[in-house]
């Protein structure tokens, strides 16, 4: 997995997959897969990667970058995804509200805390 990092020691990584429809996994060289926290003014980019065969990624951020938000002061954030292929924009996830990271969380030595998101099924059709 190809992946990119706001911090060169991010405390946070989070991971997910995409599937165009049931078997066949999203990736290639044309395909990004960027993260972003909503909030109620606007949404704040977390990271991007491309993903593997599998069509997995791993995109790594400071816990700080949603926790210290001066404005708004966020505890949960509501992450989403949008899929860029050739550098558009070609699908975007539905916003996953107030993701309870104590839930989700594995730790991984070395890696710090780890919040899987899961499989998301998209339609590149349209």
């Amino acid at each position: 997995m190809k992946e990119f990092s706001l911090n060169k020691n991010p405390d946070l990584v989070v991971t997910a997959r995409f599937m165009q429809g049931s078997e066949l996994p999203l990736h290639g060289d044309n395909y990004s897969v960027r993260l972003y926290d909503k909030d109620i003014a606007d949404e704040e980019f977390l990271g991007y990667a491309q993903p593997d065969e599998e069509g997995r990624v791993q995109i790594s951020f400071s816990h700080d970058a949603f926790v210290n938000d001066v404005v708004f002061k966020e505890a949960r954030p509501d992450f989403f995804f949008v899929i860029f292929r050739n550098d558009q924009p070609v699908y975007t996830t539905r916003v996953l509200d107030d993701v309870s990271l104590e839930d989700v969380k594995q730790f991984r030595m070395g890696k710090g805390e780890v919040v899987d998101l899961g499989t998301f099924l998209v339609d590149l059709a349209g």
